[in-house]
């Protein structure tokens, strides 16, 4: 018995690539893995909690210690002074996070698995810089009004409290805006050194070194650079009275202190796009 095979004539279509293959990873999917990596390793949560115990630990320490003597006739400083006071050491933790959430990608090699994963590098940069900046901007704000609510009863007590308004609720949300800014910076130079120790350093060195040398330089320009300083520049947000009456304004530093963070992330951005993994 013969059998007639019928053959269809019609080609065969290749099927369509599935739209989340990884040349098509939007910066959703690109934020959440990176929420992902962040809240997966210990560090993030010991750094974390770090620059909670610093911010807010400190600032009641310091006011609870020095509320008599602010209150009395030898008190020479503004209690605005010291109501944030914890701040000026939250930085260091935020240079931290800001590094550990690139270099460590690095020191592991993972980072080649980050981009083949998604390979539009870009989205992985501004994945990384959005999480980074919401987390510290949170946590920054957070350990600040901590703070203010546990140094200000000791300031109360001695009848020198700070009403919540004005200059100091501008510090407070402004301590959030600092750290966020801080952490980008550490970033966009962990993208630059590749190396968690370089980066860490390099930016320690810029806040809280060179800013202080930089006031011995004679003259206009020592002024200048003094006021410039990153450090000293977007410092200012963070409190309702600083200590060195000669920085800038709260706002206008905040505006240089952003320019130099855009400025470091436009050269990390250059730098990841150009260089290999």
């Amino acid at each position: 018995m013969n059998a007639t095979t019928t053959l269809d004539p019609t080609p065969v279509r290749a099927t369509e690539p599935a739209p989340t293959e990884a040349g098509h990873v939007g910066f959703g999917t690109a934020l959440r893995a990176e929420w992902h990596k962040l809240r997966s390793v210990r560090s993030t949560w010991w750094t974390i909690g770090s620059l909670f115990v610093l911010g807010a630990g400190l600032t009641v320490l310091i006011c609870g210690l020095n509320a008599e003597w602010l209150a009395g006739p030898d008190g020479d400083e503004s209690p605005g002074s010291f109501i944030t006071w914890g701040m000026m050491l939250a930085p260091v933790c935020a240079v931290v996070l800001g590094a550990l959430m690139v270099t460590s990608e690095y020191s592991t090699g993972m980072i080649r698995s980050t981009f083949a994963a998604m390979p539009n590098r870009g989205t992985v940069f501004a994945a990384k810089a959005v999480l980074l900046s919401v987390v510290l901007f949170v946590v920054g704000t957070a350990a600040a009004f901590v703070g203010y609510l546990g140094g200000n009863y000791f300031l109360d007590r001695e009848g020198i409290g700070i009403a919540l308004e004005g200059d100091m609720l501008r510090a407070l949300y402004g301590s959030g805006l600092f750290m966020a800014g801080i952490g980008l910076m550490s970033a966009g130079v962990g993208w630059l050194v590749r190396h968690t120790a370089g980066t860490i350093s390099s930016v320690l060195a810029v806040l809280m070194v060179i800013g202080n040398m930089v006031a011995l330089v004679p003259g206009t320009l020592g002024d200048w650079l003094m006021k410039a300083a990153p450090g000293n520049a977007g410092g200012a947000i963070a409190t309702p009275v600083p200590f060195n009456p000669e920085i800038l304004d709260a706002w206008p530093g905040f505006g240089v202190f952003a320019a130099e963070v855009a400025l470091v992330l436009g050269f990390a951005y250059l730098a990841v796009r150009r260089r290999d993994a």
